[in-house]
């Protein structure tokens, strides 16, 4: 019987298009940013089993009435040593939701003149709050901080050129990435709206963008810093006395 139609078959051809159309199913499940070969997306730790109140183990959250000194008495810890952990006075107060290293950090690495970033001096806080999730080694990218006050500002922490200012990050939502001349980089995440634009300059403390606000009213952000593409903790970058 001959079939209506000629028909020529090639492997060869055959092949070829299979290929073709695999690496295209292969593009379109990618998404190219403009920091694939450094910048990871933040992905939230998973729950440790000794981790109570919603936080990792070695931390705490402030409850309503807690002191420095009460919270140090109960971790068995001196106050003096827990307020050197998160950056604080032994005498400063604390915030309801706010959280606290409560047992030493790994050991630290001291940063010589020539590995110390030239903005340490200079970074300042991007927001009024306080922080209510800590950047963990290996399981943190960054810090949450949480508006305490009505300013929902998050501001630059240093001078220094948008790189990224977009949407396009499903694991950030509204995101803003600052170049500084020192190569350090700071983020700005989860925002709820963006006052800047790629490729603008911008002067520390300016406005980058408003905090998200979740369903209860509590506005905030993830704060991270990268230093050579990888991402360190913020406290040891920012002031001690807080936003």
């Amino acid at each position: 019987m001959r079939t209506p139609f000629p028909v020529h078959f090639s492997p060869n051809r055959w092949l070829a298009r299979a290929a073709l159309a695999a690496g295209i199913a292969a593009l379109a499940g990618c998404t190219v940013t403009p920091w694939t070969d450094t910048w990871q997306p933040y992905r939230a730790p998973a729950p440790s089993p000794s981790a109570s109140s919603g936080v990792l183990a070695g931390y705490y959250r402030v409850n309503p009435g807690d002191t420095l000194a009460g919270v140090a008495a109960a971790f068995g810890q001196r106050v003096q040593d827990v307020a050197s952990w998160n950056h604080m006075a032994p005498t400063d107060g604390l915030s309801v939701g706010q959280v606290l290293r409560v047992a030493p950090p790994p050991a630290a690495i001291p940063l010589t003149p020539q590995s110390a970033p030239s903005l340490s001096e200079s970074l300042s806080w991007p927001a009024t709050g306080t922080v209510t999730a800590p950047f963990v080694p290996g399981r943190t990218r960054g810090i949450t901080i949480t508006a305490s006050g009505p300013d929902q500002t998050v501001r630059a922490a240093a001078p220094g050129r948008v790189v990224y200012a977009g949407t396009g990050v499903k694991a950030y939502g509204p995101l803003v990435i600052l170049k500084h001349e020192s190569g350090l980089i700071t983020a700005y995440g989860h925002a709820g709206s963006l006052l800047v634009h790629e490729g603008d300059a911008v002067r520390a403390g300016q406005p980058v963008a408003q905090m998200a606000v979740d369903p209860s009213g509590r506005a905030s952000f993830e704060f991270e810093i990268r230093q050579n593409g990888k991402p360190v903790d913020p406290m040891g970058y920012l002031p001690r006395n807080g936003g």
